[in-house]
Order: C-alpha cells, then sequence, then structure tokens
C-alpha cells in the first residue's frame, strides 16, 4: 500500500511538493479552499529571481534563486520569458550600493555585467536618462497560473488528486495527540467531511499560523503584505531594479502587455480582507516613475496585494530572510503527523517541495530519492485533459 500524504494549500508550494511526492510513489491529495493559486501565489508579480535583489544581504536566499532559477528555465521553459534582469542607479546612494552588489553577486554565483549609460539606455530607450550606472542579471518573468498548473498537471499524471474549494475546517487528532487528516468544507457543494492520511503537509503560505493551532503546534510567521501596480503598457523588456537594497517600489517588472510596480512592505491581521491602501498605490507610481519617467503618462490598470509568508516572529518585513523553513511538528511540538513548508519564493518552489518531501518521506521510512531535478514538467495544458 502507497503511503498517504494530504497537502493543504494549491499554491506554489503545494503544487510542487505534491509533484515530488507523487514521483516518490507516494499517494498524494491537495486540498484548496479555491482556485488553484488561489491565495498570494496567484498575486505574484511573476519575477524569476536571479537571486541579486538579496545578494548583499541575504546570500542564502540569493544563493537558493539563482540555483533554482537555472534549473526551472530547462524544467518548465514554457511558461517563462527569459528576458533579463537590469539594476540601475540614479543617485550616489546607489553607486555606493553598487560597490558591495557587484562583489555579493559574484560571490552567491550570479552571472553580472556592469554596462555604461548608453548602453542601457540602448537595450531601455524608456529608462531615466540621467542613470548614472546599470548592471544586467539573469532575471527573468514567468507566468504564476500557469507555473502552478505545470507542476499539478505533472503531479495528477502521477496520480495525484486535487480538490478545490475544500477548505480545512479543524484537523482530524487520533486521541494521542497527533495529526491523523483533515477536517474539510466542500464549498462548491456545501458539504462537510473528512480526509484521512500517513502525513498532513501544510503549504498555506502566510496562512500557516491559522492551520497549525488547529493541531496545537505554532511556527514563528510573520504574514507581510505588499502592494502592486499594474500599467496597461509595457515600456521596458526586462526586469528593471532600482539598484540599493530592497525597498518600496523597486522593480518594475514586464508581463506580457502589461507591467507591473512593486512592491510596499507592511503587518497585517486579518490575512483574507487587506484594502488596497491609496497612499501605497500613489507611492509605487512615484518610486516607478523615478526608473521609468513614462510611467506618468501611461494608463494605470489596476493595483492589487499580496501576502509573504516570511519566516520570523518580531523583525520588521524588510530585513526578515526570504529563505523558507520546513517544520516537523513532532520535533518542535511533539505533534506527529503534521508538517509544515512557509517562506522562500516562487522562484525556490521546487527546492522547497523538495524538502519538504524529504522531511515527510524520514518521517515514513521512505528511501526513495527526490527525481524533480530532471523530469521535466508536462504543459500546464495538460491540467484540465
Amino acid at each position: 500500500m502507497k503511503p498517504q500524504a494530504l497537502i493543504i494549500g494549491a499554491g506554489f508550494t503545494g503544487v510542487a511538493t505534491a509533484h515530488d511526492l507523487a514521483l516518490r510513489g507516494f499517494d498524494v491529495t491537495v486540498v484548496e479552499r479555491g482556485p488553484i493559486v488561489n491565495g498570494t501565489s496567484g498575486r505574484t508579480h511573476g519575477l524569476l529571481h536571479s537571486g541579486a535583489r538579496y545578494a548583499v544581504n541575504d546570500k542564502e536566499a540569493a544563493i537558493e534563486c539563482i540555483e533554482e532559477n537555472t534549473l526551472l528555465r530547462k524544467l518548465v521553459p514554457d511558461v517563462i520569458e527569459p528576458n533579463g534582469g537590469m539594476f540601475i542607479g540614479l543617485n550616489d546612494e546607489d553607486l555606493a550600493y553598487g560597490e558591495k552588489f557587484a562583489p555579493a553577486c559574484e560571490e552567491a554565483g550570479i552571472e553580472i555585467h556592469q554596462i555604461t549609460p548608453k548602453r542601457a539606455l540602448e537595450l531601455e530607450p524608456n529608462l531615466n536618462s540621467q542613470l548614472l550606472t546599470a548592471y544586467l542579471v539573469p532575471d527573468a518573468t514567468f507566468d504564476p497560473l500557469r507555473l502552478a498548473l505545470a507542476f499539478a498537471a505533472t503531479a495528477k499524471a502521477n496520480g495525484a488528486k486535487f480538490h478545490f474549494y475544500y477548505e480545512v475546517t479543524g484537523l482530524v487528532m487520533d486521541g494521542q495527540g497527533n495529526v491523523a487528516g483533515v477536517k474539510y468544507w466542500d464549498r462548491a457543494n456545501d458539504r462537510r467531511g473528512e480526509l484521512r492520511a500517513d502525513v498532513v503537509v501544510s503549504a498555506t503560505g502566510a496562512w500557516a499560523g491559522e492551520i497549525t493551532a488547529m493541531g496545537g503546534a505554532h511556527v514563528p510567521i510573520t504574514p507581510t503584505p505588499g502592494v502592486m501596480v499594474a500599467y496597461d503598457q509595457r515600456l521596458v523588456e526586462r526586469a528593471i531594479n532600482r539598484l540599493t537594497k530592497p525597498s518600496d517600489g523597486d522593480i518594475v517588472l514586464p508581463q506580457r502587455r502589461m507591467m507591473v510596480v512593486g512592491t510596499t512592505s507592511f503587518s497585517a491581521e486579518n490575512l483574507d480582507y487587506i484594502p488596497v491602501v491609496e497612499d501605497q498605490v500613489k507611492l509605487m507610481m512615484e518610486k516607478g516613475a523615478e526608473m521609468i519617467p513614462g510611467l506618468r503618462q501611461t494608463k494605470e490598470r489596476g493595483a492589487y496585494m499580496a501576502t509573504r509568508p516570511l519566516i520570523g516572529a518580531t523583525a520588521p518585513g524588510r530585513s526578515i530572510s526570504r529563505t523558507f523553513k520546513c517544520y516537523d511538528h513532532k520535533e518542535t511540538d511533539n505533534v506527529d503527523g503534521f508538517v509544515t513548508i512557509t517562506g522562500g519564493k516562487a522562484t525556490t518552489l521546487r527546492q522547497m517541495a523538495e524538502k519538504t518531501a524529504d522531511v515527510v518521506c524520514h518521517k515514513l521510512g521512505v528511501t526513495t530519492p527526490c527525481r524533480t531535478k530532471e523530469v521535466t514538467l508536462l504543459s500546464y495544458r495538460k491540467f484540465y485533459v
């Protein structure tokens, strides 16, 4: 009989973990309270990080990003636009940061090339003509929905089952304080039930604290929302970053025929209702226009919010690492049958899934190795076939 794994959440980490465990021979079930990528994953701006953004202050996250960036280009090329990235400096403070930036990128294994302002403007004519320096890095962009569907399609082809609009209302306990499954509400058909498994994996991102509390466990998570603004025109071909430590409004990203400017960072308590604050929208527009002045004359398509699941309970959002952590609650809370994966970036979804699957396999005595570095993903179109 196959070992059974039940995954809560069909965002990036959930579908990637389903893919990994299905390849290792598990009977995998995924429950999601909405459609696929219903939460944070569906609201990302779609930057496939080179890691350059984190090279100076978060080396571990930078290394994770460049390794996974390279892999994903090979495993799922049809959802990635390999358009590259550019960091631009506009003032003396940016230039000073650049002195640390280039060596840090090289130390993390990120290919980087400094170019002249003239060359930068040849490549991207809509940049601020007063820029002082620029660096090229291997950033890219991806389609969030299609990326998730590619992982889910491959997992489904290997036997994984997906239940959308199944909201977890509680955890099934075995009488000894251990997790044995989930209680759910099928929102589409208004019925309730239980699903049992050998291990339950919470891949719920910023909502991880709420799910772990159902089992008497805890994770030190800091949900950190941020605002993004979309524009109806594509004025740049690359991901444009301000040459500075991560801050508000320092990325402009092309997405198909549009652009997205992001993002802010603040705290929130009610993760299911976070209003888009007008002042933050205006801030994004102003910061974006510093790099690309033409944004001031470009029609705004809309503004939206995403909530990052950052590991850490007290530090300010910008200072918390963007790396990830997998928690075996038998070790952290003496609650067996329960694992949580949280933190990280969309770029590191495959690696996060590998580490999570390793923990699950260790718990159940499964020795099958990870294969996700070698298995090319199916087309995102295959999920609904």
